[in-house]
């Protein structure tokens, strides 16, 4: 609040004394009431012309901003000194007299009636003006006026009886000034007009009195302040008068004699008078204040009432939010959309800014009316900013943005319960790495008789980084703290630690680069308790809510207590605590601090004023930037996209997510015999080398069919235990995902937009990843293949040349392999040497010489075995080194490998041909026939096998792993939905920062225009 200054004075209060008075004296203005003072300021100017005019955003509020006058007294000397008795005959004259009578009581008729409209008319004039104050009232309560009997109301209101008994005992204080008269005119030349003039004045005062007496509540009150005016007054002549009696006459040659005992006895006496009649004064103010403070309660509880009165269905009506909600929300929706705070957010907030454990948080709470905050004694607790929207409600409750739980903030259970869920925010906000964050968390308190503004309380500044903070702990806070002070817009709170040498505070530096005029600056002493008990100088305090000591400037200076450090104690005990030290404080008694710098309340009283003096000044010229805004992004977004809607990242998020759904339906749309054809070649891909190499190869080596047969079953019997149905589920879940990935790639068309691509490739990802076949189609799976491999019954000639073309086409492609990489070895031959200008390295001309050498074994011993023995080793080597070629065994053996590889599948598919006319002898199991095809029956079991897997597999795929993995998409599109930093990653782009920035500038414009025009109706 705004300091007067001590020769402020107004006409209609110098009009309340008499200028015929024989004892003048002042008194600075700062020791009137602050009701006093509002009165002072009403009718009087700025006498000053150097100090600014008087703000509004600094006064006192109170229910009465005006009051009445007090009728001026009478000019003395108009008791009838110039009558003078004329002679005649006294009943000529009664007769005459008589006659004028009836003259004289029209003309009294008209003159009464003239001069009682005139005063009505001035007391009229003279009300105050209660529609300035109609934001006091949330707008759903006009809306129940009509609803509720306000008689039953009135008749809830206290008796003027039970005020009249919080009145200061006037008699006393009456004798006191009698008293304090008599002294004064002792020792004064006091004239007989005096005598006059006071008793004069004195009647006309009671007569004032009882007619405010007659008006009820409001006389009352008005009867007090006069009161309180005439006290000062009083309080001001005596201690003139008492400071401007002239010594006593000295003599010359002699030194001055000292006081008689009864005038040494006279002054004490009168000195102790002034100090009594000052703390008459002081505890009458005291009292007048809490008895409003014990009708506002009073007001509280009836208007907690109104808002929890169900009366003819309100509640199902739809409820108008309040004009801080609607504002608060505007504050939530630029905090997502820019937590930078730039040059396009300027709307007021109440920024706290203060040292480390000076005390923000506290005051924050007593302004709040709950302990809702975590504690800690000198660690920091404060670790990201807390934006705390206050608004009035018939509960006192707390609730986050983005959660629907409210905290009761009368249970002590759901308090802690609060204050452990904003410390887990503040602790999950933090990176890691970091000691500080600058997201936000919005809080919104309502309760009875909170003031609506809304407040961001940061990170306490410090000087050193201590042990267990990140190093870049001090510039962060400096930042954050910077960032949210340059709002132009931004009040700023400025928390000080009176316990504390004010040359250690820091926040004050800062605060004043910020706003060097202090014009939105609010300057808060704290733990002022702590200071008067513990600071040498009281002054010193005086010298800071002055703005004296500190190089910063503000609007108002504030002193306040915030409890006795323990953080146990209750909202009403600090309350209790802060009335009694200020009361007993001589720091309010002689004049160091003012009645309106002091409490809790009367800052957040202030600070509310203040907040919503500026949302008024600067609301609708913000309303007109981000229209500016909207304006040149719809420009942007019709020359660059014109022919497509505008989606926002949720929206085109919302659109990937029902075309992801509609591929993943279409699984279910696959033939079965594209189902069955795709497993049976890639299962057939995936184990054609086992069946080859470990199983048919082997086996061929043997010299007899028993042998050859019993070789077979024994190898099927392990790969079916083993690896063969793992293989077969591998084979099943690869072709369930290159189906969907086919799919979703197919289903691009015209209208697919590549903005979607990064998000499908992630959806596929994840859902395969959380896939898992169900373990128990295994087990099933097992004994399937088991009994398909041990039949060997071919039924038909048809089946027998499935089987035959089968094992041709198998041997042929593993022949055509085994030439590609003995071509690899020896290199290319003399046709590509010549044609392609193609020569041998030195390895493959070794390999060439042993491929040869061993190519005349295998021509004179056709029936030979798989592998080479160790003499025919020795003897190659030997015939390569006769002609020149050193060549390791080991290459020897290799050669050897993929040689006779390429002769016994030679040999393979010879024999395949003779057996095409086998099926004969086949069923006669080969009697009286040289013509074996048992390696024909293995080829039939292998394709049965792989023909019901895949039919297995099929089923499996299309009754449970296709519904499973549209299940696992859905989970993940609901977890990617919900993760608004995934879908930022995936769903990225101009066009979609250009529809998200076109999206919160709309919605932003719209809440501002909403709230504007709720300002303006409740102005």
């Amino acid at each position: 609040m705004l300091r007067v200054g001590s020769k402020a004075a107004c006409m209609a209060c110098r009009n309340l004394v008499s200028t015929n008075m024989g004892v003048r004296f002042r008194v600075p203005l700062q020791k009137l009431h602050p009701l006093s003072r509002a009165i002072h300021h009403r009718y009087s100017g700025n006498t000053n012309p150097q100090r600014p005019p008087h703000r509004t955003a600094a006064r006192y509020f109170t229910s009465m901003s005006r009051l009445p006058m007090r009728p001026p007294k009478p000019p003395p000397g108009s008791g009838g000194r110039n009558y003078q008795q004329q002679r005649g005959f006294w009943v000529a004259r009664l007769a005459a007299r008589l006659l004028k009578l009836r003259y004289i009581l029209l003309g009294s008729a008209v003159g009464g009636g003239y001069t009682a409209k005139k005063t009505y008319e001035e007391w009229k004039d003279m009300l105050p003006d209660f529609s300035e104050y109609n934001w006091v009232i949330p707008d759903f309560v006009w809306e129940l006026s009509e609803q509720i009997d306000l008689d039953k109301l009135a008749k809830a209101l206290p008796e003027i009886e039970e005020i009249a008994k919080l009145l200061p005992d006037m008699d006393k204080i009456g004798e006191n000034f009698t008293f304090l008269k008599s002294l004064l005119s002792s020792e004064t030349s006091g004239d007989p007009p005096l005598n006059a003039t006071d008793a004069s004045a004195a009647a006309a005062q009671d007569a004032s009195d009882k007619q405010y007496k007659k008006q009820g509540l409001l006389g009352e009150l008005i009867l007090i302040q006069q009161q309180i005016q005439r006290h000062e007054e009083e309080v001001r002549r005596a201690a003139a008068a008492n400071n401007a009696r002239p010594p006593p006459p000295e003599p010359a040659p002699s030194p001055p004699p000292n006081p008689s005992p009864p005038q040494q006895k006279r002054k004490s006496s009168d000195k102790e008078k002034v100090d009594q009649l000052q703390e008459e004064l002081l505890r009458t103010q005291l009292k007048y204040q809490r008895m409003l403070e014990r009708l506002e309660k009073e007001n509280k509880e009836l208007r907690k009432v109104v808002l929890q009165k169900d009366d003819k269905g309100i509640h199902q009506r739809k409820v108008k939010k309040s004009l801080i909600d609607l504002y608060s929300e505007v504050l939530d929706i630029l905090s997502d959309y820019d937590a930078n705070y730039n040059t396009q957010d300027h709307l007021p907030r109440v920024v706290v800014v203060g040292d480390q454990s000076a005390g923000k948080t506290s005051v924050l709470e007593m302004i709040a009316q709950a302990r809702i905050f975590p504690r800690g004694s000198g660690e920091m607790m404060t670790r990201s900013p807390v934006k705390v929207t206050l608004s009035e409600g018939p509960h006192h409750v707390a609730l986050f943005k983005d959660s629907g739980r409210e905290f009761d903030l009368t249970k002590e259970e759901d308090l802690a319960a609060l204050r452990h869920e904003i410390e887990l925010r503040m602790r999950k906000s933090v990176k890691e790495g970091q000691t500080v964050s600058s997201e936000t968390i919005s809080l919104s308190v309502k309760g009875p008789g909170i003031q609506r503004m809304v407040l961001v309380d940061l990170p306490g500044v410090i000087s050193t980084v201590t042990a267990g903070m990140a190093s870049d702990t001090k510039e962060t806070i400096f930042s954050i703290s910077k960032a949210y002070m340059q709002n132009p817009n931004a009040i700023i709170l400025c928390i000080q630690d009176g316990s504390v040498d004010a040359e250690r505070s820091i926040v004050t530096d800062l605060v004043s680069q910020m706003d060097p005029h202090g014009k939105r600056t609010i300057f808060v002493l704290t733990k002022v308790d702590l200071a008067e008990k513990n600071l040498a100088s009281p002054s010193r305090i005086q010298q800071i809510v002055e703005g004296k000591l500190f190089p910063m400037k503000a609007l108002g200076y504030f002193a306040v207590v915030t409890g006795k450090g323990s953080s146990g104690e209750s909202i009403d005990s600090i309350k209790d605590y802060e009335e009694d030290f200020f009361q007993n404080s001589r720091l309010l008694r002689d004049g160091m601090l003012k009645a309106h710098q002091v409490t809790t309340k009367n800052l957040s009283l202030a600070v509310s004023d203040c907040f919503w003096k500026m949302v008024r000044e600067s609301v609708e010229q913000q309303a007109d930037v981000f229209k500016a805004s909207r304006f040149n992004l719809e420009t942007e977004w019709k020359n660059n996209y014109p022919r497509l809607r505008e989606l926002d990242r949720n929206e085109l998020f919302e659109k990937a997510k029902n075309e992801i759904l509609d591929e993943v339906i279409s699984l279910s749309q696959v033939t079965p015999q594209h189902w069955e054809s795709i497993l049976q070649r890639k299962l057939w891909e995936r184990v054609s080398t086992h069946v080859i190499e470990n199983i048919y190869l082997p086996a061929a080596q043997t010299m007899d069919s028993g042998t050859f047969n019993t070789t077979i079953d024994i190898k099927l019997k392990q790969w079916t235990d083993k690896q063969l149905p793992h293989k077969a589920l591998e084979v099943a879940w690869e072709t369930l995902q290159e189906e969907f990935a086919r799919f979703m790639a197919e289903y691009k068309g015209k209208d697919q937009d590549d903005i979607f691509d990064k998000l499908k490739e992630a959806v596929k990802d994840e859902s395969i990843k959380r896939h898992k076949w169900n373990e128990r189609a295994m087990d099933s799976l097992r004994v399937i293949q088991h009994n398909a491999l041990e039949d060997r019954s071919i039924t038909d000639k048809p089946q027998w040349d499935a089987a035959i073309q089968f094992m041709e086409e198998t041997l042929q492609s593993r022949l055509k392999d085994t030439e590609s990489v003995i071509r690899d070895m020896v290199g290319p031959d003399w046709k590509q040497r010549w044609l392609n200008w193609k020569n041998r390295t030195p390895e493959q001309h070794i390999r060439n010489e042993t491929k040869n050498e061993l190519e005349r074994l295998l021509k004179l011993h056709e029936d030979h075995t798989a592998y080479l023995a160790n003499d025919e080793v020795t003897t190659v080597r030997k015939n390569l080194e006769g002609r020149g070629v050193e060549v390791d065994p080991v290459l020897i053996k290799d050669t050897w490998h993929q040689l006779y590889r390429r002769h016994f599948l030679q040999k393979a598919l010879s024999h395949c041909n003779l057996c095409r006319r086998g099926f004969y002898y086949y069923q006669r199991h080969f009697v009286d026939s040289e013509l074996e095809c048992n390696d024909v029956v293995l080829f039939w079991r292998i394709q049965r096998m792989l023909v019901i897997t895949a039919n297995t597999l099929r089923q499996q795929l299309t009754n449970t792993e296709v519904r499973r993995l549209e299940k696992n998409v859905k989970e993940v599109l609901d977890d990617f939905g919900e993760d608004m930093e995934k879908k930022t990653q995936l769903i990225t782009g101009r066009r979609v920062q250009l529809a998200e920035d076109l999206k919160k500038v709309r919605e932003i414009q719209e809440k501002l225009e909403a709230f504007i025009e709720a300002l303006h109706k409740e102005k």
